[in-house]
């Protein structure tokens, strides 16, 4: 018979005791649909044996360093749920803060009578793209991803959301500079943006399970991936369209500079809600 304990404390090795109950809760909870006062009554004993064998099963994932929304095969953005599989990126809450900001400014854009259109560059699991498809009523949403293992997610993702997003294989570093003139009123990415010589700082679990494609960059061209997307959208975005990228703190001024030096103004940085510099918009006028 498993309890409460037998889940988050041989975690705690891996996580620390705080984050091992959290993630032991947020297993029982989504894997299994027992809240804390259910934990607390001792429902977990009371487990049919096949839940029970699945429960030992994802314990055992757990501890071998698997994230718990890989095991869960899903994750919380906002107030969705998106399917994740390794090879995919899993959405960060910071990410979401990303999304709402570029919702708030789409009201500018209501004098117009077209679909407000819409590109994601790099969608991973098209947490952005099936968001901003959601909550941007009648606009027109496109989402590049190169993998093909991540294409697949994003597009169960879609059907998930039950969003019409347009997910297209593509390489963004691939994109030929002049296409797709004046075709978007927002471009918006969350490229890779960890140099490799931070990947020492990292959680092991996020190092030894997240896709390294989605995540680093090498470290002498930090910026290769703002570079190709600022030039690309210089030319692709509509006249008082918006680019908006999530990035790495420690290169937010030389973004700025980027865009600054391909012409466009208004640029803004916001914090993230833990204080670190971790979002750009700009405007191409």
């Amino acid at each position: 018979m498993t309890t409460y304990q037998d889940i988050w404390k041989p975690l705690v090795a891996l996580y620390g005791e705080a984050e091992a109950k959290a993630v032991a809760r947020l297993l029982l909870d989504d894997g299994f649909g027992l809240s804390l006062a259910d934990v607390l009554c001792g429902r977990i004993e009371q487990l049919p044996a096949a839940s029970e064998a699945l429960l030992r099963q994802m314990l055992s994932r757990l501890l071998r360093g698997e994230p718990v929304q890989y095991v869960l095969g899903k994750a919380d953005f906002g107030p969705r749920s998106f399917l994740v599989a390794p090879g995919v990126l899993i959405p960060r809450p910071e990410t979401y803060e990303l999304c709402q900001w570029v919702v708030a400014d789409a009201t500018s854009f209501t004098s117009r009578t077209a679909p407000l259109t819409v590109l994601d560059i790099g969608t991973g699991s098209g947490c952005i793209a099936c968001t901003l498809a959601a909550e941007l009523a009648g606009s027109e949403v496109t989402a590049w991803e190169l993998s093909p293992e991540a294409l697949q997610v994003a597009r169960a993702n879609g059907r998930r959301i039950g969003v019409g997003v347009s997910f297209q294989r593509r390489d963004m570093l691939a994109v030929r500079y002049g296409s797709d003139a004046g075709r978007w009123d927002i471009v918006v990415s969350n490229p890779p943006y960890v140099c490799e010589s931070e990947a020492e700082q990292m959680e092991p679990w996020v190092l030894g399970h997240e896709p390294h494609m989605a995540l680093f960059v090498v470290d002498d061209d930090p910026l290769l991936f703002y570079r190709h997307i600022s030039n690309y959208a210089q030319s692709a975005l509509k006249e008082g369209g918006r680019l908006y990228f999530e990035i790495n703190p420690l290169f937010g001024e030389d973004i700025e500079d980027i865009l600054l030096g391909l012409g466009f103004d208004d640029i803004v940085c916001r914090e993230d809600q833990f204080g670190k510099q971790r979002f750009i918009k700009a405007t191409w006028h």
